[in-house]
């Protein structure tokens, strides 16, 4: 779902963008896209993939001079009942309760 969204509004906004040369693309990923743990395979992926995806929107605006600039925000993991549905996997207990403690 995230894939598709985030490749979904960037396809509204890039002709635009393209045709004035100049524009900001601000997504959300997660710091689940910026360090791997065990047992978050599918949903890490999908936060790989909108940081990597803004990253190459980035070198293909500058290579050919559009001008778009992009911004990805990771927040952190939030106490939540759908953090604690999904948590109810034993590794991502140990991610939960190892990340409360660096907090």
């Amino acid at each position: 779902m995230a894939v598709k969204r985030c490749s979904d509004g960037i396809a509204a906004v890039l002709p635009t963008f393209i045709n004035q040369k100049s524009g900001h693309v601000i997504t959300t990923s997660s710091v689940a896209g910026l360090k791997a743990y065990p047992g978050g395979a599918v949903y890490g992926g999908t936060k790989w993939f909108v940081r990597d995806f803004m990253e190459v929107l980035r070198m293909e605006s500058t290579q050919e001079g559009t001008n778009i600039r992009t911004a990805t925000i990771y927040p952190a993991a939030i106490n939540t009942l759908v953090v604690q549905y999904l948590c109810q996997n034993k590794s991502l207990d140990k991610f939960w309760q190892k990340w409360q403690k660096q907090a």
